[in-house]
């Protein structure tokens, strides 16, 4: 039996990938609302369930794979820079400290390393 090649696509398999679960329709809304909000996937499931009721979290990460629009682009600046830490001599004792305000006033956490 003949393998078929790596570059071919099974002739049983439909040419233009679609769903099963959502119409045309609301595939083009499910595109639309994360092309114009740019939102995670969980948050547009959440505004989207409203309208599609059947509407599942893959289905809808299946729908965004289709049109190569499930992953976010990287935005400048959302990440800090990546700095190395300050080399110091052994012996040194570093502790960090964090001021939490609460109900019932300011804690402080601290942490040794």
């Amino acid at each position: 039996m003949e393998e078929p090649s790596l570059g071919r696509r099974s002739p049983d398999r439909p040419k233009r990938p679609k769903s099963t679960v959502l119409t045309v329709e609301e595939e083009a809304v499910v595109i639309a609302f994360r092309r114009h909000t740019l939102l995670p996937l969980d948050d547009c499931l959440y505004a989207l369930q409203p309208t599609i009721p059947h509407l599942t979290r893959s289905s809808l990460h299946r729908c965004l794979q289709r049109y190569g629009i499930s992953r976010l682009p990287d935005v400048e600046g959302d990440k800090p820079e990546k700095r190395k830490f300050k080399a110091y001599p052994i012996g040194y004792f570093h502790i960090d400290i964090a001021e939490v305000q609460t109900a019932e006033g300011k804690l402080y956490l601290y942490g040794r390393y």
